[in-house]
C-alpha cells in the first residue's frame, strides 16, 4: 500500500468512524440530557450502579479477540469462526452468573428493583457477542462506512422508543428497553451488511493463538474496567444514590468530547498502525502527528467544556444538578489527559506487546486503588482531584513502556504537546473573561463559545499550527468534492 493511498484511507476511515461513533453517542447524548430532566439524580444513580457489573461482564465477552483477529497477520475463517463460537459460549456462561448473582447485587446497593433490572439489561450481554467477528471483520477492512449505516440506524428506532417510554412515565424502564432495542437492531444489521456467516468450525489451535495475544488484553482490560467502575461502586455505596447520580452525570459529560474522538482516532488508526508495524520510521511518525492532531482538537474542548459547566448544566439539565458542576470541571482536567494515554497504549498493541499493555495496567491500577483509598474519606470533589492525579501517573507508566517499542519520550511528547496546551489554556481565559460579563446561561454558552473559537483559531492561524493546517485542507477537499457531486 503506497503512501499516498494509506493517507486516503486513513482520512475516509476517520470520517466514518467519526459519523457512526457520533451518532451512537450523541443521540444517547441527548436521550440522556432528556431522561435527566424527567427523573431525579437518585434515580438515574440506580442505573449507575449497575455500571461495573455490566462492563466487566462485557470484557470477558470481547477477551481481546476482537484486537487479537485485527493485529493478526494472514488470519483465516477458521480464526473468524473460534472467536464467534469462543464469544458466544462465554456470552451465556457470564450471563448465567450475572441472573444468580442479581439479587446480591440489589441486597449490596439496598435497591430492591435491581434485580429485576440486572436480569434485563444483561441480555445485552449475549446479544452483543452475536456481532464482535462482523465488526472486527469491517475494522479490518476500514470499512466504518458500513457500521455507521448499521449503528445510526439502531440508535434512532432504539432512541425513538427509548423516548416513548420515557415520556409516559416508565423512568429506568425507559433507559433498559432502549439499551436491549439498540444492541438487537445493530447485530441484526450487522450480520446483514458484514455479509459474514460462522462456518461449522472450530480449531484449538487457532483459539491458543489468538489467545495468547487476546488473554493479556483480557487482563488489562478487565484491570481498567474494574478501576474504571470501581467509582461508581464507591460512591453508590459509601455515599448516596444521589451523589452518585451527580458523579455519574459529571463523569459522562466529561468523557463525552475526550473518550468519543480518541475512540474514533485510534479505531480508525489501529489497522493501518497495524500494517507499518515493521516500518519503523513511518510509524513513528505517523505516532506523533496523531497524539499531536488528537490534543489539538481535544484539549480546547475539555477546556470549553470547564468554563462554561455551569451554564451547560443550568440550560440542559435544570437547576437540581447544580450539584455536578464542580465534579465536572475537575473531571474535565482529567480525562483531557486521554488522548496522550490511549494512543500510548495503541502503540504497544501495534507492535503485538500485549505484556507490555498488561504489565502498564498492573502498575497503573496498583498505583489508581491507592488513590482512590486515600481520597474516599474527604468527599466527592478530592476523590475527583484524584483522578486528576491518577491521570498523570497513568501518562508516566504508558510512556515507559511505550519507549521500548517506539522511538519516543517523555520530552518528546510533551514538546509535542505544550504549545497546543498554552494555546487551550489562553482560549479558556478568554472564554472565562467573556462569561463574567454576562448572567443569562444561554448567552453564557453562546458568547463563550464564539469567543473561544475565534480566540483559538486566530492564534492557531497567526502561529503557523501544522494541525489547524491539516483539518482546514481537509475540510476544504470535502467541501470542494461534495460541490462537485451537487
Amino acid at each position: 500500500m503506497t503512501g499516498e493511498s494509506l493517507k486516503t484511507k486513513a482520512v475516509k476511515s476517520v470520517m466514518w468512524s467519526s459519523i457512526e461513533r457520533f451518532s451512537v453517542q450523541g443521540i444517547q447524548f441527548i436521550l440522556s440530557i432528556v431522561i435527566a430532566r424527567l427523573v431525579t439524580p437518585s434515580e438515574y444513580g440506580l442505573i449507575a450502579m449497575l455500571s461495573i457489573f455490566l462492563a466487566i461482564a462485557q470484557t470477558f465477552i470481547d477477551s481481546g479477540f476482537s484486537n487479537a483477529l485485527i493485529q493478526k497477520q494472514g488470519r483465516t475463517e477458521t480464526d473468524n469462526s473460534t472467536v464467534f463460537y469462543f464469544n458466544i459460549a462465554v456470552s451465556i456462561i457470564v450471563y448465567g452468573m450475572l441472573y444468580g448473582a442479581a439479587p446480591f447485587i440489589a441486597d449490596f446497593y439496598k435497591e430492591p428493583l435491581l434485580t429485576t433490572v440486572t436480569r434485563w439489561i444483561g441480555l445485552n450481554i449475549i446479544i452483543s457477542a452475536f456481532s464482535i467477528v462482523q465488526r472486527a471483520i469491517l475494522i479490518i477492512k476500514l470499512d466504518f462506512k458500513t457500521q455507521a449505516k448499521a449503528s445510526l440506524i439502531a440508535v434512532i428506532l432504539s432512541g425513538g422508543v427509548g423516548i416513548a417510554f420515557a415520556y409516559y412515565g416508565y423512568g429506568v424502564w425507559a433507559l433498559v428497553i432502549q439499551a436491549i432495542a439498540s444492541n438487537f437492531i445493530n447485530t441484526f444489521l450487522l450480520w446483514i451488511f458484514a455479509k459474514w456467516t460462522p462456518a461449522f468450525r472450530y480449531s484449538w489451535q487457532s483459539f491458543r493463538t489468538l489467545f495468547a495475544f487476546g488473554s493479556k488484553l483480557l487482563l488489562s482490560g478487565l484491570l481498567h474496567t474494574i478501576y474504571v467502575n470501581l467509582y461508581n461502586l464507591v460512591i453508590g455505596r459509601k455515599f448516596s444514590a444521589m451523589d452518585l447520580g451527580y458523579y455519574n452525570r459529571a463523569s459522562t459529560f466529561a468523557q463525552f468530547p475526550s473518550i468519543n474522538i480518541t475512540s474514533i482516532l485510534t479505531r480508525a488508526i489501529y489497522p493501518i498502525q497495524c500494517q507499518l508495524q515493521d516500518d519503523d520510521e513511518r510509524l513513528n511518525a505517523t505516532f506523533i502527528q496523531y497524539i499531536r492532531i488528537s490534543s489539538f482538537v481535544i484539549f480546547p474542548l475539555m477546556t470549553g467544556l470547564c468554563v462554561l459547566s455551569e451554564p451547560f448544566i443550568r440550560l440542559f439539565l435544570s437547576d437540581k444538578w447544580l450539584e455536578s458542576v464542580p465534579l465536572l470541571q475537575i473531571l474535565c482536567i482529567a480525562y483531557v489527559w486521554f488522548p496522550i494515554m490511549a494512543i500510548n497504549n495503541n502503540i504497544l498493541n501495534v507492535k503485538g506487546r500485549s505484556d507490555y499493555f498488561l504489565k502498564a495496567e498492573i502498575v497503573k491500577k496498583m498505583v489508581a486503588v491507592g488513590i482512590l483509598i486515600a481520597t474516599i474519606p474527604w468527599g466527592l470533589k478530592i476523590l475527583c482531584w484524584g483522578l486528576v492525579l491518577y491521570s498523570f501517573c497513568d501518562m508516566a507508566v504508558i510512556i515507559h513502556y511505550a519507549k521500548k517499542v517506539i522511538s519516543t519520550s517523555y520530552i518528546k511528547q510533551i514538546k509535542n504537546i505544550f504549545p497546543i496546551l498554552l494555546l487551550s489554556v489562553i482560549m479558556g481565559t478568554g472564554m472565562y473573561l467573556t462569561i463574567s460579563l454576562v448572567r443569562q446561561p444561554f448567552l453564557q454558552l453562546l458568547l463563550g463559545g464564539v469567543v473561544g473559537i475565534l480566540l483559538y483559531c486566530v492564534i492557531a492561524i497567526t502561529m503557523k499550527f501544522e494541525e489547524f493546517n491539516l483539518l482546514y485542507k481537509y475540510i476544504r477537499h470535502k467541501s470542494d468534492a461534495n460541490d462537485k457531486t451537487l
